[in-house]
């Protein structure tokens, strides 16, 4: 029986997000892919342009969803930005974990990936929100250990149900950035 198209590239795509995120994008060969989807490395080519095709393909959404999260944030200003920073970063991190495992196992080399241009940037204007903006060196410490370790939640297996997770990071995140919403 024929495979959909479609219904093919998006095997290839669970496939290979599955397997770099297991042993890592350098480890993952494209015969490793097409032997887990049941196909030769011919016919995987016929649809991917190769390895790193296949990972643009991955890493585009994270990026865009980080570029809509980029331009909320940019209409916010001072502590406006705290909770929907924070919010809006733990989301993404729910979303794609397996993108990040891919993206924090060679974090330099993922960073000049040409699907993840400009997310160098986006990221220092999200660790600004996190910090309400403030110059402080201490709001910005505080933001950088929320930038740091959200996605370290986010690739760990922590046993909870995504909407438990959502709350309790959330939680510390704002705790750690001795933010209240409820208050004042």
């Amino acid at each position: 029986m024929a495979r959909n198209s479609s219904g093919f590239r998006r095997e290839i795509l669970e496939t290979a997000s599955r397997l770099f995120a297991a042993t890592g994008f350098k480890a993952t060969s494209l015969q490793d892919i097409a032997g887990e989807v049941d196909c030769s490395k011919a016919a995987l080519l016929y649809h991917f342009n190769g390895k790193d095709a296949i990972l643009t393909e991955l890493l585009i959404p994270a990026a865009e969803a980080l570029a809509g999260l980029d331009a909320r944030l940019g209409e916010l200003e001072g502590e406006d930005a705290v909770l929907p920073a924070v919010e809006g970063f733990v989301d993404l991190m729910l979303r794609f974990r397996r993108e990040l495992k891919i993206i924090y196992d060679d974090l330099p080399e993922m960073l000049r990936h040409p699907a993840l241009a400009g997310v160098p940037d986006k990221i220092d204007r999200l660790v600004d929100a996190f910090a309400g903006r403030s110059t402080d060196p201490k709001a910005r410490v505080a933001a950088l250990m929320v930038l740091g370790a959200v996605p370290i939640v986010g690739v760990s297996p922590v046993p909870l149900p995504d909407d438990e997770l959502r709350a309790v990071t959330v939680r510390c995140a704002l705790r750690t950035l001795d933010h209240d919403p409820n208050c004042p």
